[in-house]
């Protein structure tokens, strides 16, 4: 008769062979038969019941172990290029632990969310617990729909949030993760459709009352798939950091560097100061300092911060809470230039003659001590004549010399012509609940100007420093506009009554003589929209292609490595360009330039489209209550299916569909941009003022509903279901009036013109 097992060796053997641990594996590794594997099976419940193991099926494991074979899911590659990822089902109490894919050259390409089977390799090595071989790829990561849950029978549908998806999915009874109707909720896709042909999903995730103050911007940040919780471990790395001392640095803690930021920041990662320059040789020129917190003492290459850092790509912001890049132990502490503290910065002290020139600049790394935390609103009055207690003894030390540096910057501007864009931005003001309390446009005062010029400037610096020193770095790129788009431009400054130069080489002064012609007229909003839409988007590359919106031949982000991974990469690629110490640009980083480009230009493009969703909502909650409500506004755009609107008093976006543009059939002509009445031509194109009613107000989607009342101070039609409507007109027909229509006013419009020809000539 064999001896029963204790525990202590049960709990060994299943440790020391991970692949044999069904009850019947055990019992023959002990020799046990009959009566004795009852008891095995009684110690193996106790060993459960206490948490010592798991049954999986008909096999036990240590719960804080991940089995051999294993499903993961991929992240994406670190700065290094590696590969990790995470097991789908990680049922221990310690930190889930972290797996390195180790791919052999016939695997196929693995990327981020693809899920895997993989045999997994116990090792003890730095920054990761195991090593993975694929065995096969299973699938890219379920589709995910953030929607509102609502209960039935059989379980319940989910109505998605999202305004361009209709599509219910169906959960089942065991898939609701104890939802409650109402609730919103996150899921995924669970298989084949279910009898209604609906597809099935499964609730992974209870967010709570969608109309709660905090939902708003929740729903934002899940719906883009927004990282917005720190793992233990970045937040375990980030507690462990020290400040930085004065070794190794450049003493400027007796410079008056003050940081100017908005009223509510909470965190200070540039500071300024700007005095006369006192070299002979530069009579009427300035001496600009512009300090900027040194992230990269603290975030190094490969680390638990870092890789966190990298992934999230950027801060994102809401009206109500900001998604930050790094932990607030950096973000708002150790990287953030409080008053009267002494912090580690990267500085450039810039050189300008008195036309606003940049002639000679130099970096440091250096300590530096805030002389003042002040905001814009308070740098601004004192300029104007209106100090405070904060300001007044810094007036003729520090703000009055910010200013005359400034101006001179402007003499430069002027010169170079940037393009100048008017878009006021809007400003969302929450309660201390959460609720929307008024909508406004943010003030473009001078101090804000200041900062943007000295930012610009400290940028340039960095990219030409880094250029004449031969460093890899990454650039901030603005390519010329589509040619197309250019000539969209051109039509829509014609039908307002002003005119872009063609057949020439197209530089920013051109376009900005086009905003000063629209300038303090009806259509200034107008024009300067379609001047934005002309132009391409601002991405990252390690390949310089220039900066064309601010007429700069080489610029890159240098000044808020706190928010952005690009400054990061800069500033690490300054400290290997001075020598400056071991926490540079990595040879691995150089490697994934490319890769991390996109990455972050991507990263930047999802918190974009989340802060323009989280306002949507925010001023459809806003509006919801004025259902019914007569606005003012000018068309933004059309499409196929109706017209969009910017209303005046708040700037939101609404869309007018096309059963509420008026009674006959409108037919979209996407060569004019325009919609065109099948019955009367009335034409409808951007940049036409409009009156319309607030049909509905969708806060949950951010949706706003119109209806058309008069364009340009004419009353439109009333709506198809009104007595007395003309009967709707079929598709082809409608198609063919509005054609002919077209040609009507296409040879209107050609006579208007030869009429104003003559008109020129004669004059």
């Amino acid at each position: 008769m064999a001896t029963l097992p204790s525990k202590d060796d049960i709990l060994r053997w299943v440790e020391d062979n991970p692949t044999l641990t069904s009850k019947r594996d055990i019992a023959k590794a002990f020799g046990l038969k009959g009566a004795e594997r009852i008891e095995l099976k009684r110690l193996l419940k106790e060993l459960e019941d206490e948490g010592h193991l798991e049954k999986r099926k008909k096999s036990y494991r240590d719960p804080d172990r991940l089995p051999p074979v294993t499903v993961l899911e991929v992240a994406e590659p670190d700065a290094a290029g590696d590969l990790f990822a995470r097991p789908l089902e990680w049922h221990g109490e310690g930190v889930e632990p972290r797996v390195l894919v180790v791919p052999r050259e016939t695997d196929p390409a693995l990327g981020a969310g693809d899920r895997i089977l993989a045999k997994l390799t116990p090792v003890k090595a730095e920054g990761h617990n195991y090593e993975a071989r694929l065995i096969r790829r299973i699938g890219a990561t379920p589709r995910r729909v953030l929607g509102i849950f609502r209960k039935g029978p059989e379980g319940g549908r989910i109505l998605p949030i999202d305004k361009g998806d209709g599509k219910e999915w169906t959960v089942a009874p065991d898939a609701t993760h104890g939802a409650k109707d109402g609730e919103l909720v996150e899921a995924e896709h669970a298989g084949s459709r279910g009898r209604m042909g609906l597809p099935r999903a499964r609730i992974v995730a209870r967010l709570g009352d969608p109309s709660g103050p905090k939902a708003v911007s929740l729903i934002a940040i899940h719906q883009h798939g927004i990282p917005h919780e720190f793992p233990e471990e970045v937040l375990a790395e980030a507690d462990r950091i020290k400040p930085a001392g004065l070794s190794g640095r450049e003493d400027l803690r007796d410079l008056p560097l003050v940081t100017i930021d908005p009223e509510d920041a909470r965190d200070h990662d540039d500071a300024v100061w700007a005095h006369a320059d006192d070299d002979p040789k530069n009579e009427g020129g300035h001496v600009i300092w512009v300090a900027i917190a040194d992230v990269a003492q603290y975030v190094r290459p490969g680390s638990a911060i870092d890789r966190e850092a990298r992934k999230r790509g950027n801060s994102s912001y809401f009206p109500d809470r900001v998604v930050p890049m790094l932990p607030e132990r950096l973000s708002a502490d150790l990287c953030s230039l409080h008053e009267g503290v002494p912090r580690a910065v990267i500085a450039v002290r810039m050189q300008i003659d008195g036309h606003g020139r940049k002639i000679g600049h130099r970096f440091v790394r250096g300590l530096m001590r805030s002389a003042a935390s002040l905001n814009y609103q308070q740098v601004q009055a004192a300029e104007d004549g209106a100090p405070d207690d904060a300001t007044g003894p810094l007036l003729d030390e520090v703000i009055h010399p910010l200013f005359a540096a400034y101006r001179a910057l402007v003499r430069a501007r002027e010169t170079r012509q940037p393009l100048d864009l008017d878009l006021p931005e809007r400003r969302v003001v929450l309660s201390d609940e959460g609720k929307v309390v008024s909508v406004s446009f943010r003030d473009r005062l001078d101090a804000h100007r200041l900062i943007e010029e000295f930012m610009v400037l400290a940028n340039v610096a960095a990219a030409e420093t880094l250029i004449a020193k031969k460093s890899p770095l990454l650039f901030r790129v603005h390519e010329e506009p589509d040619p197309l788009k250019l000539d969209a431009l051109r039509e829509t400054a014609q039908a307002a009554g002003f005119t872009l130069a063609k057949g020439q080489v197209l530089r920013t002064e051109h376009l900005n003589r086009l905003l000063d012609q629209a300038a303090g007229s009806d259509e200034a909003e107008l024009i300067n929209m379609a001047t934005l839409r002309s132009m391409t988007q601002a991405y990252y590359s390690p390949a310089n292609f220039g900066h064309f919106g601010l007429a700069l031949q080489a610029y890159a982000h240098f000044t808020s490595p706190i928010r952005r991974y690009a400054d990061l990469i800069v500033h690490r690629a300054l400290i290997t360009a001075h020598g400056w110490g071991d926490d540079g640009l990595s040879k691995d980083e150089i490697e994934v330039m490319e890769g991390t480009a996109t990455h972050i230009s991507e990263t930047e493009r999802r918190s974009m489209a989340a802060e323009r969703d989280t306002t949507d909502r925010y001023l459809a909650a806003y509006l919801s209550d004025r259902v019914g409500a007569e606005f003012t506004g000018r068309i933004s755009g059309v499409a196929r299916f109706g017209a969009f609107v910017k209303l005046d008093e708040t700037g939101a976006d609404g869309l007018i569909p096309m059963r509420n543009l008026g009674r006959e059939y409108f037919v979209y002509d996407r060569k004019s941009d325009s919609l065109m009445g099948s019955d009367t031509g009335t034409v409808i194109k951007p940049g036409q003022r409009v009156t319309v009613r607030l049909a509905e107000a969708a806060p949950v989607t951010g949706g706003l509903a119109l209806e058309l009342l008069e364009l340009e101070d004419e009353p439109m039609p009333g709506p198809r279901d009104r007595p007395g409507r003309s009967p709707r007109r079929k598709p082809a027909q409608a198609k063919r009036k509005a054609a002919a229509g077209a040609a009507r006013g296409e040879r209107v419009r050609k006579a208007a013109r030869s009429a104003r020809k003559v008109t020129r000539k004669r004059h």
